[in-house]
């Protein structure tokens, strides 16, 4: 008789559901409140998943958006939910390994980590939190050899990439999605949800226990205004009009990624009709795709660290880029708060062309400050993640176009007095 092997795991209805939906759809969506018990699901359904796999060597991963989240939330489940199994757990790289299986946490702050790699199943956490390309560049191409299911679950954070994914797990073959208000579950009395709607007040309570995505994400610089430009039909297709002035605008990374925003200028409108974003590839790169595009003749807004000197060669990426045959302007020294202050200004003049621009207003939608878990405020200064590059990219354009006017009432279409 074959052994019985018991996992103490029993789950909620709704986290029956949630198995159940993985188990239908390949590519799934669950859209859950706070202390809806996901996570536990989560890993169980890794676990459960890599026991009835018979292909050879299984692999699976559960991913939040930084590797510390990932330690922190979900490792002591996967260890405790693996015991019975007899797995062998390994602290340094937050794996465990059984009967030949493998099931590992990872972070996608460090998308490199993730490259190369093939999976049988994965488990995208606060997908809201995470660059959306973690999932198009590194998880997509990873499930293809074995068919592998990957399954994006989490709490609102906005109109941004998660809700993108929901909108499309309604109407896409092979997707599904649930949805669970704290409402509607029972899981958090109802006392409790009337003490926390108290403290949070109406709008994060929405977001956080009812699923609403019509909050901006919280401690954003920009979301109530992009919300506004969203309602007022702003973000729409729009199509390229090269009589207009043409002006790019350019965050650059060393090890990080480098990004750059494609704006026209028509009357007092500012028209982003395109963006790019890449990581760890030379400047010949940027150029060509400027060229492929034939956005090489643009004026480049570019920080004024374009201008420091590499050691290696001897010369600044300002005059690399030059040597290329693009007209460089170097934006001016600002803070980072006038400079926020200065995007603040531009944006009710802005109209996106989406879905090109969709992944840099994302970045827009997200760009927010440090928030103090413990001590439960948020500090006067950035957040540095996945949305930075192009939220800086788009200071930069703010900056660049201030200078081209003394007073907004101006045409911002008259020539620049650049220094550079």
């Amino acid at each position: 008789m074959d052994e019985v092997i018991e996992i103490k795991y029993a789950p909620r209805v709704q986290q029956q559901q949630i198995h159940d939906l993985i188990d239908s759809k390949r590519f799934s969506v669950v859209v859950a409140h706070r202390r809806m018990g996901k996570t536990v699901s989560a890993i169980n359904h890794l676990i459960m998943s890599a026991v009835l796999n018979k292909n050879e060597a299984p692999r699976y991963a559960y991913i939040a958006p930084t590797y510390g989240q990932a330690k922190r939330i979900a490792w002591d489940y996967l260890v405790k939910y693996v015991e019975p199994l007899g797995a062998v757990a390994n602290i340094a790289e937050l794996r465990v390994d059984f009967w030949g299986r493998r099931i590992q946490l990872y972070g996608s702050d460090n998308p490199d980590s993730l490259r190369g790699q093939y999976f049988d199943g994965v488990i995208l956490d606060e997908i809201g939190d995470q660059n959306p390309k973690i999932w198009t560049d590194i998880i997509r191409p990873a499930l293809s050899d074995r068919k592998g299911w990957c399954s994006f679950i989490g709490t609102p954070k906005g109109h941004n990439h998660f809700k993108e994914l929901r909108e499309r797990a309604t109407k896409d073959e092979g997707w599904g999605l649930l949805e669970f208000k704290a409402s509607e579950t029972g899981v958090v009395h109802a006392q409790e949800l009337s003490a926390a709607k108290a403290e949070m007040g109406e709008d994060k309570y929405r977001q956080e226990f009812e699923c609403s995505f019509d909050a901006a994400v919280e401690g954003s610089y920009y979301g109530q205004i992009v919300n506004k430009l969203e309602d007022d039909n702003h973000i729409q297709d729009i199509p390229r009009d090269d009589i207009c002035r043409t002006i790019t605008a350019w965050d650059l990374g060393m090890g990080d990624s480098t990004s750059i925003w494609v704006a026209q200028i028509a009357g007092s409108e500012i028209r982003l009709i395109d963006y790019y974003e890449n990581h760890g590839v030379g400047l010949d790169n940027y150029v060509k795709w400027l060229r492929d595009n034939d956005y090489h003749k643009a004026e480049h807004i570019l920080p004024h660290d374009v201008q420091v000197r590499e050691l290696g060669t001897g010369k600044s990426r300002l005059e690399v880029l030059q040597d290329a045959g693009l007209e460089i302007r170097v934006a001016p020294r600002m803070s980072v708060d006038d400079g926020i202050q200065a995007v603040r200004r531009l944006l009710p003049r802005c109209w996106f062309n989406v879905p090109k621009v969709q992944i840099g207003l994302n970045c827009l939608r997200n760009y927010r400050r440090v928030y103090d878990e413990k001590r439960k405020i948020f500090f006067e200064r950035p957040l540095h993640d996945w949305s930075s590059h192009g939220s800086d990219a788009f200071r930069y354009l703010a900056i660049g176009l201030n200078e081209t006017a003394s007073t907004w009432g101006e045409s911002i279409n008259k020539p620049a007095r650049w220094v550079v």
